[in-house]
């Protein structure tokens, strides 16, 4: 794609469409995420079962055969969730660090975006889960068995992955920062673009022909025997297509279900299948102009966007991943729900931006301007704010306002301003 710089909204979309076909990308997600009611995120009485004990709530799982609970958003912090039966289970952005989840039945469980790092999960089955953009860094997971799960963008730095099985996972983009996969059964995963791959212990490691490694290319006996790891040859087969569990979710919760699309790799979207998604997938689009454009669901993984213009823009839903935003003006843009996994913000201007339910993960927002900002409910995991402006007028994760103290801890200046 040629260097696009200057063009108004309108014609940059034009002409990035003409450029590049519409392509689902292996696993890519367009994800609209459920809207519900203010009054809870959550089924509040299941939620109460679950804090009553293990014994409990599996009695009113077998009770109810087949149900999908919703516990989306549900604060589970240092729970004692042992034995747990959870398969099939909502816990999307659900709060589970430090929990302890051995031997716990997570089958088919919708865990994304959920923090789970540091928790306790081993010898617990995951087969078929969702952990689309999940934190489990610095989780034990010695054993545990992640068969056909999603794990597309999880964070497992630090991850203790000792003689788990992840045969057929999907392990794109993922962080494998000095993770331990010693043992692991890495048959058939897909660790397309994972990171940090090379810093990972891979010690005994069984591979396969089936394998994708970060650069997009299939294992080899060479590869794995210089990284320690086993090599066996094994028969094609059909490639794993992942979706995201859709819950089922009575009327009485109030929730309208997820627009979601899935593909396997290389299918070509179509107006009667997939909706159609704007794509600036590793774009250069520095300077670029942008202001006031609705760009919702826009994937802008990669992207390069310093100095961009994207004042009053409607961003909800955006793909921001690893996007390199440095001295963008993100002023009173609409960011709600947007993925900054990894993005660079430095200098960034995002006054008054919404940041609600966004996921800033790992990103970057030294000297971002945030006087104003509306961070409720966003995930600032390891989130970087040295030197970022925040006032009395900025919104915290918790939904109360930002204080002097909260950005002395981060390492941010506090300002006042009169309340206009």
């Amino acid at each position: 794609m040629r260097y696009l710089k200057n063009l108004d909204a309108s014609n940059l979309i034009n002409t990035v469409m003409k450029q590049k076909r519409l392509r689902v990308v292996t696993l890519f997600i367009g994800l609209t995420l459920s809207i519900y009611s203010p009054a809870s995120a959550y089924n509040q009485d299941a939620l109460s079962t679950l804090k009553k004990g293990v014994l409990e709530w599996n009695a009113m799982r077998r009770d109810n055969p087949g149900k999908t609970i919703d516990l989306e958003q549900a604060e589970l912090k240092n729970a004692k969730l042992a034995k747990a039966d959870l398969s099939n289970t909502v816990l999307i952005r659900a709060k589970l660090s430090g929990s302890t989840l051995t031997m716990a039945d997570l089958k088919g469980s919708n865990l994304m975006m959920a923090l789970i790092n540091k928790a306790d999960l081993s010898h617990s089955d995951l087969s078929g889960s969702c952990l689309v953009k999940a934190n489990l860094q610095g989780s034990f997971m010695k054993n545990s068995t992640f068969r056909e799960a999603n794990l597309q963008d999880a964070n497992l730095r630090w991850a203790m992955l000792e003689n788990a099985d992840l045969s057929m996972a999907n392990l794109t983009n993922t962080t494998l920062f000095d993770a331990n996969l010693a043992g692991a059964n890495l048959n058939g995963a897909n660790l397309k673009g994972a990171l940090f791959l090379e810093q990972a212990n891979l010690d005994g490691a069984t591979l396969s022909n089936h394998t994708i490694l970060p650069s997009g290319e299939k294992a080899t006996s060479h590869w794995s025997v210089l990284h320690n790891a086993k090599f066996v040859t094994e028969l094609e087969r059909k490639p794993v297509v992942y979706k995201i569990p859709q819950p089922q979710i009575s009327s009485d919760q109030q929730r309208r279900p997820a627009t979601l699309m899935t593909a396997s790799t290389e299918r070509e979207a179509s107006p009667q299948s997939t909706p159609a998604i704007s794509s600036f997938e590793n774009s250069s689009l520095d300077n670029v102009n942008m202001a006031g454009a609705d760009l919702s669901n826009a994937n802008f993984h990669k992207a390069d966007m310093k100095a961009a213009q994207l004042q009053g823009a409607n961003l909800r839903n955006a793909n921001l991943d690893r996007a390199f935003l440095k001295d963008a003006d993100l002023s009173k843009s609409n960011l709600s729900h947007a993925s900054l996994y990894g993005a660079t913000l430095t200098n960034a201007n995002l006054y008054e931006a919404n940041l609600e339910g966004a996921s800033l993960l790992d990103a970057d927002l030294g000297g971002a301007n945030l006087d104003g900002a509306n961070l409720k409910n966003a995930n600032i995991m390891d989130a970087r704010f040295n030197n970022a402006t925040l006032s009395p007028h900025t919104i915290l994760p918790s939904g109360q306002q930002a204080t002097s103290s909260w950005a002395t801890r981060k390492g941010a200046r506090f300002i006042k301003r009169t309340q206009e």
